[in-house]
């Protein structure tokens, strides 16, 4: 696992090697035992290390055998020695035990196809010397980030947008369709940041640009839910035990210690009693729960530890996350409305101190349909029956209701058709919200875009079954977007490496395949998962009502937290922004006072406005101290068989 970062001079300016190494120093968490470069001409590459595969000869820039591909990876190749020897069998020679170095003989061999190759996570780069040409690609799922930009004729990129913001030819401007997206939907949109002309390589995209032109980008993956009919109930339990525990096992391997995250749900436990079912050793597990029993799953992560026999280690939340918020900001690099990010973050910080690798469940509820949202979903499309006329009606009593008035929002909700009335129930501020939420002049910059739009085209357009297509918006949205992006920015912070092994993406190529009434059956969610687990987890775990990773924001902004809320959100500085409106806030927070639960808006404002005094208001962003192990140099090709040192 690294960070990479690096810049190309389209007009064939040269790069300098220090604004090379500035990038990867904003980026030393995601990398503090390495560092190398690759700086020739107008092309510089960089990378920061976190060593968890061929500890001592696994240093990156990799090279192929004459010096003139080279290549920075972010993220694991899992099936990478089975490729070697493929490889190998046809002629190429190798210089180190790592999984990067497949990349570069993959690409002489395939070209741009080499990414069809790949199993795993990643975002890297390969520069093609002989053909001054820049190939940039993404992984199928979305785990890894990577963000682009061009700028003053330089295309520059990056694992984090803030190693872009060391350059001084970079803007620090708002991108008001990214704020209007993150206020609908909690993050920013899948193919740009939250400042102007900053993008995010969408997963299973590829970039490539040569010496003189401009990026061009394409897919190179796609899935969507297609039913086999054929295979029975059983068929697919089987198939997905099979896959499962090959995924696990690959994600197993690896030169360093390594757990898993534990929360008692069905994922992160089957993925538990996977790694105990292939393991010597007890699995190291991590939990971590809240005193607000309600919001806490400590007591079902314990009967999973307890069951495999694991190493458990757990930790109870108080509301005095204050202290940590700063350094929140700071690694989720953008604002971002999910406040799971605390809970994430802590998990992370306390599996750090015990290993360096660990597993996470996440993309079960995508694939397998377990979200609540669904059930909702299917009883709300009785909706459409109700002629449209009255549904008008009723959307226009609830619009002339006063905001915070009981039913409200229910009668302006169903007066909506199909895919709008669904992508209504997952938005944060409305568009008639947003109007009010943001001063002039930012209002109408921000009214002029359509976050909402784009989702709701997306479910019209699926061909298949309603809960395939919802399934396939929340896979393409909302996983990569919030999911992935919490789990990465969090572990990162802690120089931890999380595997998701449930979105190997062979294993949600077969998961697509089963058709909608296993996934949920008469209202029971995720229903072929849990017949796949029976017998391996105990039954109460497997039964319990979903709980998510929920926080106690509710009573946090209500006790202990409120006079922080308070003096951030209505402070001068936000005030001088001219961003927020500071009466809209106040009715936020009174009508939160009064019981209405809006603990994601006001989150949401919350991240907003820290994310402003670290990114904007600041100017300039002094990286992290950590220590540094290499010096920046400017490399001549090695011979075949030798490491190019950094």
């Amino acid at each position: 696992m690294c960070g990479i970062a690096g810049i190309f001079g389209l007009r064939g300016e040269p790069v300098g090697a220090g604004q090379v190494k500035a990038m990867c120093d904003a980026l030393v968490a995601r990398g503090p035992d390495d560092e190398g470069y690759y700086v020739q001409g107008s092309i510089g590459l960089g990378m920061r290390r976190l060593s968890i595969v061929d500890l001592a000869g696994g240093q990156q820039p990799i090279q192929n055998e004459d010096g003139t591909v080279q290549v920075v990876l972010n993220g694991e190749i899992y099936n990478f020695r089975e490729l070697r020897r493929m490889l190998e069998g046809k002629g190429h020679r190798f210089y180190t035990a790592s999984d990067t170095e497949v990349i570069v003989h993959l690409y002489e061999e395939f070209g741009d196809e080499c990414v069809q190759h790949l199993r795993g996570m990643f975002a890297f780069a390969l520069w093609d010397g002989t053909r001054q040409r820049l190939l940039i690609a993404r992984d199928r799922l979305g785990i890894k980030p990577l963000f682009y930009g061009v700028f003053d004729g330089k295309l520059v990129f990056a694992s984090e947008l803030k190693a872009l913001l060391q350059l001084p030819w970079v803007p620090r401007e708002l991108d008001f369709g990214a704020v209007a997206h993150l206020f609908a939907f909690l993050t920013t949109p899948r193919d740009r940041g939250i400042l102007a002309g900053i993008h995010k390589l969408e997963p299973a995209h590829r970039l490539v640009v040569e010496s003189g032109g401009s990026p061009r980008i394409s897919r190179y993956w796609s899935v969507g839910f297609e039913s086999d009919e054929t295979s029975s109930e059983a068929d697919f339990v089987e198939g997905l035990r099979e896959r499962l525990s090959e995924s696990v096992r690959l994600r197993m391997a690896c030169d360093v210690p390594f757990g898993a995250f534990l929360s008692g749900g069905i994922d992160s436990s089957a993925v538990v009693a996977t790694m105990a079912g292939l393991g010597t050793e007890p699995v190291k597990t991590f939990s971590v729960g809240f005193e607000e029993k309600s919001f806490s799953e400590l007591d079902h992560a314990r009967v999973v530890a307890q069951k495999f026999g694991t190493e458990h280690h757990e930790l109870v939340l108080k509301p005095d996350v204050v202290s940590v918020l700063d350094d929140l900001s700071w690694h989720l690099d953008e604002p971002f409305g999910d406040a799971s990010a605390i809970p994430t973050y802590m998990v992370s910080r306390l599996a750090a101190e015990h290993v360096k690798v660990v597993l996470s469940g996440d993309g079960g509820d995508e694939l397998f349909g377990g979200y609540d949202k669904y059930c909702v979903e299917r009883r709300e499309r009785r909706f459409r029956h109700i002629p449209t006329v009255i549904r008008s009606l009723m959307g226009a009593v609830g619009g002339r209701m006063n905001e915070g008035m009981k039913g409200r929002n229910f009668l302006r909700h169903i007066a909506l058709d199909g895919a709008e009335r669904y992508v209504n129930a997952g938005t944060l501020f409305d568009r008639e919200e947003q109007e009010s939420l943001f001063l002039a002049p930012a209002a109408e910059r921000i009214l002029s875009t359509d976050p909402w739009g784009g989702l709701s085209d997306e479910l019209e357009r699926y061909p298949g079954h309603w809960l395939s297509a919802v399934q396939s918006l929340d896979l393409h949205n909302y996983l990569p977007l919030d999911i992935l992006t919490k789990v990465d920015r969090m572990s990162m912070a802690h120089s931890l490496e999380a595997r998701v092994p449930l979105l190997d993406h062979k294993l949600v190529e077969y998961a697509v395949t089963i058709p909608p009434h296993l996934r949920l059956n008469n209202g029971s969610t995720k229903h072929i998962f849990k017949q796949a687990m029976r017998g391996i987890l105990p039954d109460a775990i497997i039964d319990r009502p979903k709980q998510g990773f929920a926080v106690p924001l509710e009573i946090w902004f209500r006790g202990q937290l409120d006079g922080f809320v308070n003096d951030l959100l209505l402070s001068d500085t936000s005030r001088a922004r001219n961003l927020l409106n500071p009466d809209y806030v106040k009715q936020v927070l009174r009508l939160h006072h009064a019981g209405r639960p809006l603990n994601f808006e006001i989150w949401t404002m919350l991240s907003f406005e820290m994310w402003c005094r670290k990114f904007l208001d600041q100017p300039a962003i002094t990286p992290m101290a950590r220590p540094v192990h290499a010096v920046v140099s400017t490399p001549s090709p090695a011979p075949p068989g030798q490491v190019q040192p950094a």
